[in-house]
């Protein structure tokens, strides 16, 4: 393994421009790799899994024996909560976006979801992934971080 210890590159000014909910699950559905946070043993535990932005909701496939798994099947209710993020920001710029969305999680149940979700959705590790998990945001939030040519950030 190499490690690169070439000094960061000076990034010019930036502001940080809040984004509405439309664009933030835009810019979220257009990649397929985030982090999802929830609770494990009474700690924040962060996960990043790949996942497929369905009419509006996050859907994620997971395993038998994953926290996830067992987390999710803890409620008959509306779910668990979770949050889940996701970026696009280019290390050498500095410019990008962050998507943090907060909601419910629960398992997908139904077999024709199930499979449906199978076929959209292929995992990036070599593993059986028979379960999928569905996050109905309640909260979105998103920042564009963008250059400006004012030195302290302020927007004009």
């Amino acid at each position: 393994m190499t490690i690169d210890n070439a000094p960061p590159v000076a990034a010019g000014p930036r502001q940080s421009i809040e984004l509405g909910s439309d664009e933030a699950l835009r810019l979220l559905g257009s990649v397929s790799l985030g982090r999802v946070v929830f609770t494990l043993h009474a700690l924040p535990t962060i996960r990043p899994v790949n996942h497929v932005l369905d009419d509006g909701d996050i859907v994620i496939r997971t395993h038998e024996g994953a926290a996830l798994t067992s987390y999710a099947r803890q409620t008959d209710g509306p779910g668990v909560v979770v949050a889940y993020e996701a970026d696009a920001i280019d290390p050498d710029t500095h410019l990008g976006w962050s998507v943090v969305v907060t909601g419910y999680a629960h398992l997908v149940t139904d077999p024709q979801e199930l499979a449906r979700y199978q076929g959209l959705l292929h995992p990036w590790v070599m593993q059986t992934m028979d379960y999928a998990v569905r996050i109905r945001p309640d909260l979105i939030t998103g920042i564009r971080l963008t250059a400006t040519d004012r030195p302290d950030g302020a927007s004009r």
